[in-house]
């Protein structure tokens, strides 16, 4: 498994309780654009439409030695999961008022892959409460070197 991409911001705004492997509809020279690292999914977020999932707003940059066929940066791509854990994923987003966020990209076996996870979005204190835990670790760390 080779990461391509981690989207840090995901796990401080938001409690992440359950995690999925999803594939990625890719066109073109997309695929070999992520493998140079050129993609964000910083701002990205994912969306739940008539049991398909895709993936808003993600950056991939223009692959430079492709020829005519440039497709759009930001276009909407869609997910690949099964209809039995797209169901399970509305359910719980549905009941628990969950949110759906990509997390990281990676290639596993030659097919490009996401990590999404749903979770909670965080309040300005949890937020606190996480850097000052983060800033007890650090210094901890520093003190035992």
């Amino acid at each position: 498994m080779k990461i391509i991409t981690v989207n840090k911001k995901a796990r401080f705004n938001y409690n992440i309780t359950d995690t999925y492997e999803a594939g990625i509809v890719l066109v073109g020279s997309e695929v070999k654009s992520i493998r140079r690292g050129g993609i964000s999914i910083n701002e990205s977020f994912i969306i739940i439409k008539d049991l398909e999932v895709f993936l808003k707003n993600a950056y991939i940059k223009p692959y430079e030695m492709a020829g005519n066929f440039q497709p759009d940066s930001r276009r909407t791509r869609k997910l690949l999961l099964r209809k039995e854990e797209i169901i399970r994923i509305k359910r719980k987003m549905d009941i628990q008022k969950l949110a759906l966020v990509p997390l990281k990209v990676y290639f596993k076996k030659n097919h490009a892959k996401i990590e999404i996870g749903l979770g909670k979005g965080k309040k300005l204190y949890d937020k606190r409460e996480t850097l000052k835990e983060r800033t007890i670790k650090r210094n901890l760390e520093r003190e035992e070197c």
